[in-house]
């Protein structure tokens, strides 16, 4: 009998020690009273990836599968458009934007679009395999210009509407899962492993590469309002660069909640809150610059995961233009 009586002991001093460790994670979070976001509906399975604005009202939503939808009413409905590309290739239309009736979008495989009648007729410009890596991102410049980076990391510069390209890196960081241009010309990327990323500055012709916080790997990295990088790393972790100018230095990890899904991006609206959005749904938000967070209500109704979060730095009347992208038509559109 001692023998079972010990092994029973055991087991309920196991189970004691596993529930009181349990107590000690976080899971839930207050859910928000109301919620600046409302569902738009889609009607496409496809991921929606960017947004680009011609104007308040007028703009343009791409995605997976040659998705490209228009609005005239700041996106509160959406239309299907059709761009003159072949049948039977699959593109994946990852970047748009807009400077006045100068627009473009790049896409996966080897897609550069120009549009210089604010979006009614598109030109594909064929690149061949001048350029190194895929268009992942791209910036309009004005008139006819545009800066492209790619997916190896390279960046090109064209004045001439796509006819010609100049390469401003020659030196290029390698693979990326992740890219990202500040207003001031910086880029920031995140190698495609995660285990580093890396930096470039306006006139450098080399990224810089730097370590990451943790052994975490990054998920992303961005520009917050006042210049300084965030970073999202695995196991739902948010970091902030904690002294001016020292891209190295980074905050001890905030984790608001532990649900087994990573963040996927971060933004700050026009009030300084912040917001995070992730796996399944999750959206949250700090208006203590991350000291506490809530649950988005909207958000947590979701069934998919929400990818990006973009908040309209171009508009210059006082109305918000905002988004939050999730997977499988999912879209939220800022109401306030």
């Amino acid at each position: 009998m001692k023998p079972l009586f010990s092994s029973l002991l055991n087991l309920v001093l196991i189970l004691s020690l596993g529930l009181g460790l349990g107590g000690c994670v976080t899971t839930r979070l207050p859910v928000a009273t109301s919620s600046p976001w409302q569902k738009v509906d889609l009607e496409t399975q496809a991921n929606p990836l960017d947004l680009g604005f011609v104007d308040k009202d007028r703009g343009f939503l791409i995605g997976t599968n040659r998705l490209i939808l228009e609005t005239d009413d700041g996106g509160a409905t959406w239309e299907e458009r059709n761009l003159d590309l072949p049948s039977d290739e699959n593109f994946r239309l990852i970047s748009i934007d807009f400077q006045g009736n100068e627009g473009w979008i790049a896409g996966q495989p080897g897609l550069v679009m120009h549009s210089s009648d604010a979006g009614k007729n598109w030109t594909r410009l064929l690149l061949g395999n001048k350029l190194p890596g895929d268009p992942y991102l791209i910036t309009t410049a004005g008139r006819d210009s545009a800066e492209l980076a790619t997916t190896a990391g390279a960046v090109y510069l064209t004045k001439d509407g796509g006819a010609t390209w100049e390469g401003k890196v020659s030196d290029a960081s390698g693979g990326v899962r992740d890219l990202r241009r500040g207003g001031d010309g910086r880029y920031v990327s995140v190698s495609s492993l995660g285990n580093f990323f890396a930096t470039l500055n306006p006139g450098d012709d080399a990224w810089e590469p730097h370590q990451r916080a943790s052994s975490k790997r990054v998920q992303s990295l961005g520009f917050k309002p006042d210049g300084e990088l965030w970073m999202l790393s695995r196991g739902a972790e948010i970091r902030f660069n904690d002294q001016p100018g020292e891209i190295e230095s980074w905050s001890k990890p905030i984790i608001p909640i532990t649900n087994g899904y990573n963040y996927l991006d971060l933004a700050w609206d026009p009030n300084g809150n912040i917001w995070a959005a992730g796996g399944n749904g999750t959206l949250l938000v700090s208006e203590d610059a991350g000291k506490t967070w809530k649950v988005d209500p909207v958000g947590d109704q979701q069934p998919s995961n929400l990818i990006r979060i973009l908040f309209d730095q171009k508009n210059d009347n006082d109305q918000v233009r905002a988004f939050v992208l999730g997977e499988r038509g999912n879209l939220l559109r800022w109401v306030g």
